[in-house]
């Protein structure tokens, strides 16, 4: 039986779908802004601005960007291995904290989850941070130094145990009943149980290494170990060094670096891998904040 749906309902709908559409388009006009500016001629930038679509199209800023492509490769491979693993061992860390604090049989989760709010609130300073990781630890210069200081948050932890929170405490119990242990019931249930939390976190893990650069700035001295933040970050510090390198690449001695282009697109380079996997994270990543909120 085919329900009729109501002329009320079907304005609304209509109404409402038209709203969305518009606001995402609205939201999707500076990335758009951003494209057509990267494809565009720097001297029509500086004279007209930014338009829709490029005028006098131009790839001058790309050429400038990937003038030594085997930098940027190997900057891309060293963004990827530490978000990779920084991204595998802080969800593994952070998740096993989130369950042992949502865990009500644990005498001290109130305390523990208390000094790890307060970080939140103070911290160290710039320099003893510097001291611990130069001095202490030895990680000058080391890809530990890009991976261990944004591998486990306070808040990752926070909004891991409200997500953890959520699950059954008798689910816990009943495989207590089995003779499961701690690792084995966080390992074989929790995790699998866990999965819009595990996404959520990943993916604020992953954006975290993937956009770090200051780190790299601060720590790392040998040119091979940059990260594709940071090295972006050199190009477009230095108008001497884009000079120098239109000039070699395109013997072109009388034409400017294109700075605005240029920010174009290595805003494109830098953000297309992450706008291509938000859309696969995008349900689990909505449910787990949806579901750490309700329980917060």
């Amino acid at each position: 039986m085919k329900i009729k749906t109501e002329g009320a309902t079907i304005v609304f709908n209509a109404l409402g779908y038209t709203l969305i559409t518009l606001f995402a388009l609205f939201c999707l006009l500076p990335f758009w802004l951003i494209i057509a500016g990267s494809f565009t001629s720097e001297v029509t930038i500086l004279q007209e601005g930014f338009n829709l679509f490029p005028k006098v199209f131009s790839l001058e800023a790309y050429r400038v960007v990937f003038s030594t492509p085997g930098q940027i490769e190997r900057a891309y491979a060293v963004t990827i291995g530490i978000t990779a693993v920084g991204s595998f061992f802080g969800l593994f860390f952070v998740s096993m904290a989130g369950y042992v604090l949502a865990r009500k049989d644990f005498v001290y989760r109130n305390a523990v989850s208390f000094l790890i709010y307060f970080t939140t609130l103070f911290s160290g300073g710039l320099i003893p941070w510097y001291i611990m990781i130069t001095k202490y630890l030895h990680m000058k210069d080391s890809y530990l130094a890009l991976i261990l200081p944004l591998m486990i948050g306070a808040w990752n932890i926070i909004l891991m145990k409200n997500f953890m929170k959520s699950i059954p405490d008798s689910i816990i119990e009943s495989a207590q009943i089995d003779g499961a242990g701690d690792f084995r019931i966080y390992w074989k249930l929790i995790l699998p149980l866990s999965t819009p939390g595990l996404a959520t976190i990943g993916l604020f893990i992953a954006l975290a290494y993937w956009n770090d650069w200051f780190n790299a700035a601060v720590f790392i001295n040998t040119d091979t170990k940059f990260p594709l933040q940071f090295l972006l970050y050199k190009i477009l510090a230095s108008a001497e060094v884009l000079r120098s390198r239109i000039v070699g690449s395109l013997s072109l001695s009388n034409m400017e670096a294109p700075t605005e282009t240029l920010k174009m697109a290595v805003a494109v380079i830098v953000t297309g891998p992450i706008v291509f996997l938000y859309p696969f994270l995008q349900k689990y990543f909505v449910k787990g904040l949806t579901v750490g909120a309700v329980k917060g």
